[in-house]
């Protein structure tokens, strides 16, 4: 055993309660066997406690018997899990890490699936009773208070519940506003030591997950308030915030990324209408900068768990937005971060308490990332239905947003049909026509769905863009979506039989889905149809399809045949000139030399539209319409 370093204010601490400090032989004897024995979470675990646990049983071998090690999240060695303790402990965990996986996944050890917002209410029901907690902390102030610091979570609970309280008390903690705050007079035993805090190694985001990150920061607003989850696909969403305004936080976990944004001035919490001004958490894994940042630092406080992951809590946030990660997602919208057919791989921590307390919210929002595939791209992650043991994390009621590298389908208040197609289209194109077949099969989806494979039917994120008609009017130009069959089908329906008329040349107004299937699968590598769109009612009102243009390339040629109609409430608002100028600027840049476009003798103001590109327009009569040939300059 290491020598214990000598640490200031210890022997005031002797002097003032001499019964807590005796020898380590004398501490550890005091545990039975049969008991239960909690660890502080995470970074906030008393790595020398546990070490000086075990080699207090390697030396008393039979001192200690069947004890249960319970922890949510361990970044330690575990050891207790080595196969020579079989018959001195077995391990328990909320949630499952890298190194106890194998063991439970074995059988050698256990996994307690439960959300973490309920395990206080265990421990204080004795559902699961603590008989020994071994936790960490800050020194004593002047007023005896003693901070948990980096871990409070389910800490507090344990410690209010337990008969026996082994603290390590470590001048490396720092000292946390908020609960985490225990007198040195509830203690049982305190041992000192000095040592280095455990880091959380930090998941530097690839390009893929940068992706991911940039379509996630378009759905966060300025002055929401965050929930961010750990891992790659986290910390390149709030790499991908710094351009946002006040953001408040409202998490479990605390993360370096969270720290940089509240250095940066991005998080503010000045819009939260609880906890207003305070960045809410209740527990952090990071680096010693980190934990500096965190040391007294009156902006930051850290709750109990059964506080920051209450659903009741979370759903009165205004424009609380989840953000967390999810190993698949299958075609109906059920997810599991727990579990991969029955391969048990972490657990349900607080994902759902987040995610059904912000769906829930007024302008709540709850976005679920994922990497499109697995296994060096081997495997879809977008499923068409979870394995059989597979644990569900979140069901098909918690989910706003699924958002992967190839973009964001937004399947709340979706039916089974819509959110299959929306979350085919984003996942890997190589997994696409699979996916597509066995939607069918499972009649998830229309049997005569048509869809483009391959890159042909990728979607050009980067031709979205916003503009301002000159009638003041705010539109995006985006391409067509295969999923935009709804929005289609309501913009068809708005338009008069005179507009009908103008673009399709009938009175008809059917438009049933075998007919609008002739719109909707975009060979953008060929041709190209952008959507005009806007909200009615504000930022958060209704999308609106308020005009469609479309062209076509001619076979054999250099050129497009072009389309545009505007929905009849919107015409007169320069959403056409926009359009056309817009497919001009894409047709131009792939190098087409120019348009053809058939428009009736009647349809004045679409001559006059095309007469806008100030372009020499060839006219050519043929019954009642003029054929027009439009080379580009």
């Amino acid at each position: 055993m290491q020598e214990i370093k000598e640490i200031k204010g210890t022997e005031l601490m002797k002097k003032t309660y001499p019964e807590k400090f005796v020898s380590e032989h004398e501490v550890f004897s005091r545990i039975h066997a049969g008991d239960r024995i909690f660890i502080g979470t995470g970074c906030g675990e008393p790595q020398y406690l546990v070490k000086a646990l075990i080699n207090y049983v390697e030396s008393n071998p039979k001192s200690l018997l069947d004890a249960e090690v319970l922890h949510v999240w361990t970044l330690g060695l575990a050891p207790y899990t080595a196969e020579k303790f079989k018959a001195n402990f077995r391990h328990n965990s909320f949630f499952v890490a890298s190194n106890t996986r194998e063991a439970i996944n074995k059988g050698a050890a256990d996994y307690s699936p439960v959300f973490l917002s309920q395990v206080p209410g265990l421990f204080r029901s004795r559902a699961i009773g603590i008989d020994v907690a071994l936790i960490q902390t800050s020194p004593p102030d002047a007023h005896g208070n003693m901070s948990l610091g980096v871990s409070v979570d389910i800490v507090k609970a344990a410690i209010d519940t337990t008969s026996l309280v082994i603290a390590q008390v470590n001048p490396q903690m720092p000292r946390v506003h908020g609960d985490g705050f225990i007198h040195i007079s509830d203690v049982d035993f305190i041992i000192p030591y000095d040592e280095p805090l455990l880091e959380y190694e930090n998941i530097v985001p690839d390009e893929t997950a940068q992706k991911v990150g940039k379509y996630v920061s378009r759905i966060v607003q300025d002055g929401d308030t965050i929930q961010v989850g750990y891992g790659s696909l986290p910390n390149a969403v709030l790499s991908n915030l710094r351009a946002k305004h006040d953001l408040g936080v409202h998490t479990e976990f605390l993360s370096d990324g969270i720290i940089d944004l509240m250095k940066l001035g991005v998080i503010t919490n000045k819009r939260k209408n609880i906890n207003k001004g305070k960045t809410i958490a209740s527990f952090c894994m990071g680096n010693r900068e980190t934990y500096a940042y965190l040391d007294d630092n009156p902006n930051i406080e850290f709750r109990t768990i059964e506080y920051t992951n209450n659903p009741f809590v979370i759903s009165q946030i205004k424009n609380m937005t989840a953000i967390n990660s999810a190993l698949e997602v299958d075609l109906t919208g059920q997810s599991t971060a727990e579990s991969l057919g029955k391969t048990i791989y972490s657990g349900l921590g607080g994902q759902a308490d987040f995610m059904r307390g912000a769906v829930t919210a007024e302008g709540g929002k709850t976005i679920l990332t994922l990497f499109s595939t697995a296994n060096d791209g081997k495997v879809s992650r977008i499923v068409p239905f979870l394995k059989e043991g597979t644990g569900v994390t979140l069901t098909r009621g918690d989910i706003h947003y699924v958002v992967t590298e190839y973009g964001i389908a937004y399947i709340h208040g979706r039916n089974m049909r819509e959110r299959a197609m929306a979350l085919i289209a984003i996942a890997h194109p190589d997994f696409q026509p699979w996916l597509l077949e066995e939607a069918k099969k499972a009649h998830l989806i229309y049997q005569d769905q048509v869809f483009m494979p391959g890159k042909r039917g990728i979607y050009p994120e980067h031709l979205e863009t916003l503009r301002t008609t000159n009638k003041n009017l705010r539109i995006l130009l985006r391409p067509v979506k295969i999923t935009d069959e709804g929005l289609m089908k309501d913009f068809f329906y708005s338009l008069s039989p005179q507009s009908m008329h103008k673009r399709f040349m009938s009175f008809r107004v059917e438009m049933p889905h075998e007919r609008l299937q002739k719109y909707l699968p975009v060979d953008y590598e060929k041709d190209m149809a952008i959507a005009a769109l806007t909200r009615e009612g504000g930022v958060k009102g209704n999308e609106v399809l308020v005009g469609l243009g479309q062209y076509f390339m001619n076979p054999d040629q250099h050129t497009a045949e072009v389309a545009i109609v505007v929905r009849d409430s919107y015409q007169q608002k320069s959403v056409g000139t926009e359009i056309l100028f817009y497919l001009t600027s894409i047709a131009r840049q792939r190098g087409l030399l120019g348009f053809t476009a058939e428009v009736l003798l009647d349809n004045e103001p679409m001559l006059r539209l095309f007469e806008k590109l100030g372009f020499d327009i060839e006219r050519r009569w043929e019954e009642n319409m003029y054929v027009l040939n439009i080379p580009f300059k």
